[in-house]
């Protein structure tokens, strides 16, 4: 056996343990794959009405309006280099960058929680947009979002609770009722006009500094005075914002007779902000991917989102809404002719 063959028999083994070992190595990325899509004008697994209307008629027909999710890597679960290639040759997934998912400073929990306060949130404005969309003037209000329960609030104030008036002045924003929080740097107490379902309570809080600000441990969000119960029957596991718009639709269908989309499965995406403008999402190519297995003829893009879909061909209709109002009216002229003449990205 001559020198070079005894070379590359010993080399030989090396190379492979070497590359199996660049392949595991966790890489600074993670991924998002297609997710689950859930139809809102359908049932939830125990068999009621996602949409729950109290004090309204509602109306159930034919038809489905699915809002998308994606499934990204769990938190601290880096993607190794093969898994990476692997997934970056599924057109159906993607590769990002792992801080862009799970951002610096976060934890698992922290995601999960914000999650939940964003789906409540967009809940919340969807139900708004689509009341206002119908003709109701809605008046706003600062809306307990979440409860720190280390914190002051905490058996004091509630999820939902509506914060009208702090120290006696109205809170007619978020800003507003931090910066009065802020002034009670003296360790005097915040009084807080509340109402909660039908009741009005005032709440005294003694704030605690955290990082040398006053805080009282809430998150608050805009909130709005409905005039009838409107309830989401979500699966608790998904989180987020980019439902919103799809809410919102469903909400105002929901609430009109008659099918908005004719009987057909229409699915889409996005952010709805308290003006009725969409705002952007992550992982939409995953979110269309779902949208054609769950078989939607139609899927709704926002705005700010259209360059990421620009190449792809799917087997079915993007059409770029820019308000809850866009898509509504782009949905009608779609039913009435398929081949209407609507904005594409």
């Amino acid at each position: 056996m001559n020198q070079r063959l005894i070379a590359a028999c010993i080399a030989a083994p090396l190379v492979l343990i070497l590359g199996g070992l660049a392949l595991a190595v966790p890489l600074p990325y993670a991924s998002y794959s297609p997710g689950p899509t859930f139809d809102i004008l359908g049932q939830d697994s125990d068999e009621a009405e996602v949409i729950q209307v109290d004090g309204h008629e509602a109306y159930y027909d034919e038809g489905q309006i699915r809002f998308t999710t994606v499934i990204a890597s769990s938190y601290d679960d880096r993607l190794a280099l093969g898994d990476a290639i692997s997934r970056w040759l599924d057109r159906d997934k993607a590769v990002v960058p792992y801080d862009v998912v799970h951002p610096p400073d976060s934890s698992a929990e922290a995601e999960k929680a914000e999650g939940a306060v964003q789906m409540t949130n967009s809940q919340d404005v969807a139900k708004a947009i689509a009341l206002i969309e119908l003709g109701y003037d809605l008046k706003t209000a600062v809306k307990v979002a979440a409860v720190d329960p280390e914190g002051p609030a905490e058996g004091k104030l509630l999820v939902g609770d509506l914060i009208s008036k702090v120290d006696g002045n109205a809170a007619n924003s978020t800003e507003e009722l931090v910066a009065a929080v802020q002034t009670h740097d003296d360790g005097s107490l915040v009084e807080l006009l509340v109402k909660r379902g039908d009741k009005e309570l005032t709440v005294r809080l003694l704030p605690e500094e955290v990082k040398g600000t006053p805080r009282v441990g809430i998150s608050v969000s805009t909130g709005f005075e409905f005039p009838f119960d409107i309830t989401l029957r979500v699966d608790p596991t998904v989180g987020g914002p980019s439902a919103g718009l799809m809410f919102s639709l469903a909400i105002y269908d929901t609430l009109t007779p008659g099918s908005l989309t004719d009987g057909a499965t229409i699915a889409g995406t996005g952010e709805l902000r308290a003006d009725g403008s969409v705002g952007p999402i992550g992982g939409i190519q995953q979110k269309i991917a779902g949208a054609e297995q769950a078989g939607a003829e139609l899927f709704l893009v926002p705005p700010d989102n259209c360059a990421d879909v620009a190449g792809l061909d799917p087997d079915l209709r993007l059409v770029r809404v820019e308000t809850m109002h866009d898509a509504r009216v782009a949905i009608e002229a779609w039913v009435a002719d398929p081949d209407a003449d609507l904005p594409a990205c």
